[in-house]
């Protein structure tokens, strides 16, 4: 009878309520919590019908949604590897304890993390989630991985202990040769330069350049013999390279015009290098390319050595990490130098609101959020990666408050429903008397 389902209604009411305060007091203890991602709850009204011309009432039913899709505020911190996703993307993180444990860790996701270094160099929270990333090569690049699933990805762990060092490979050379040491009646006179580089072990060693000019009878030879000794090649006694430089004379170029090899690796005028092979292995060094001023010149009368750069470092103990915006992670040691050691990819889903909420502010892809796949921060649909940073809840506490004021009334109202059919039904029970 309709007087019953009156009764039924008002008990949903009352539960229904009573979930919708049970998600309002999570929000509210979690208004401070880190990344906290608010719950709603929404009623859906449930229609039973009626039977001979009488109405049934269905009552109400609930659903609560966690809106991980919306973003808190980002505050700064003090701490470096404090981390917070700005704009779309999730960080992807496992459980320290089944890292450690030696199982295949299973990925879970999250916007925000404070991660610091543990005692076996793992980037972790105090709660126990480590940073997961695709760990670099050799050479600080990246292989393609598939980035539909985790299975390339390794938790973030940086050796303290061991010192570090990377070899010079690469040199770029922005030297000056004074032109009237190329005319007649020049001293000939060899000009040297020495130029540190690193080896294998990190240790300091010298490369030695001797231009030597070509004094002509007569004008301007605008040549010279370029030699390279090395200090780790028989204490550098033994020359592993020779170079004939000729440059240019006109107005518009100073730099090289042509350069033949004596003995070495072949000049490439593609590249405007040579690579010489050093007692720890091969050096490539830019010179320039004929017919630009884009390495080495002749002009004036003074050598300089305007520009040196080369890459590497020597042996380097390691003092910090750094995470940038595009999710490289960067050894930081202490001449200065860094490394990338790691990328944090940012994962992205079409209906992140379907993932699965798990402890700590963590989530997990179902079939309901779709398939995820891992980009490079910056880059598609994801946003950045901000160190010095958390995400602060996305609890509206004044929101929260107001809305519980209705849930009362509401649950008020719905046991008035409940204490009017009793009084009802006690009325229907007097008329036997």
């Amino acid at each position: 009878m309709s007087i019953s389902s009156s009764l039924n209604a008002g008990v949903s009411g009352l539960n229904a309520n009573a979930t919708r305060l049970a998600t309002i007091s999570d929000n509210i203890a979690n208004a401070s919590t880190a990344g906290y991602k608010r719950m709603t709850t929404s009623f859906e009204s449930m229609v039973i019908g009626g039977s001979g011309g009488g109405y049934a009432a269905g009552g109400v039913g609930t659903v609560n949604t966690r809106m991980i899709a919306e973003r808190g505020s980002l505050v700064s911190t003090t701490n470096a590897t404090d981390l917070a996703v700005s704009g779309g993307g999730f960080l992807p993180v496992a459980s320290i304890t089944e890292i450690e444990a030696g199982e295949d860790p299973t990925m879970a996701l999250t916007t925000t993390g404070s991660f610091r270094l543990n005692e076996d160099g793992y980037l972790t929270t105090p709660s126990g989630l480590a940073l997961l990333g695709f760990p670099a090569s050799a050479d600080q690049s990246f292989p393609s991985v598939p980035r539909d699933s985790a299975s390339a990805l390794e938790p973030v762990r940086i050796n303290t202990a061991a010192p570090s060092a990377e070899p010079t490979t690469e040199v770029r050379l922005g030297v000056n040769l004074p032109a009237d040491e190329t005319a007649a009646g020049a001293s000939g006179d060899p000009i040297t330069q020495t130029m540190e580089y690193y080896d294998n072990l990190g240790r300091t060693q010298e490369l030695t350049l001797t231009y030597t000019p070509t004094v002509p009878g007569t004008g301007n030879s605008n040549e010279w013999t370029l030699v390279i000794t090395d200090s780790a090649t028989n204490s550098g006694g033994t020359t592993i390279g020779e170079y004939t430089l000729t440059f240019n004379d006109d107005a518009t170029a100073k730099g090289l015009n042509a350069v033949a090899t004596t003995t070495g690796t072949a000049y490439d005028s593609a590249a405007g290098t040579i690579a010489i092979t050093t007692g720890s292995g091969p050096v490539e060094i830019f010179i320039g390319t004929p017919g630009n001023d884009d390495g080495m010149t002749q002009v004036a009368t003074e050598f300089s050595a305007q520009t040196i750069e080369k890459d590497g470092y020597p042996a380097a103990s390691q003092t910090g990490v750094n995470v940038d915006e595009n999710g490289y992670v960067h050894a930081l040691f202490d001449n200065g130098s860094s490394r990338v050691v790691y990328q944090i990819p940012l994962a992205h889903m079409a209906n992140p609101n379907g993932m699965q909420a798990m402890d700590s502010q963590t989530y997990r892809p179902t079939a309901d959020s779709g398939s995820f796949y891992l980009w490079d921060a910056n880059a598609g649909p994801t946003g950045s990666i901000q160190n010095y940073a958390r995400e602060e809840s996305t609890t509206d506490v004044a929101g929260e408050l107001t809305a519980m004021i209705q849930t009362q009334r509401s649950y008020s109202s719905n046991a008035t429903v409940i204490q009017t059919v009793d009084e009802m039904l006690q009325e229907a029970t007097n008329l036997k008397r």
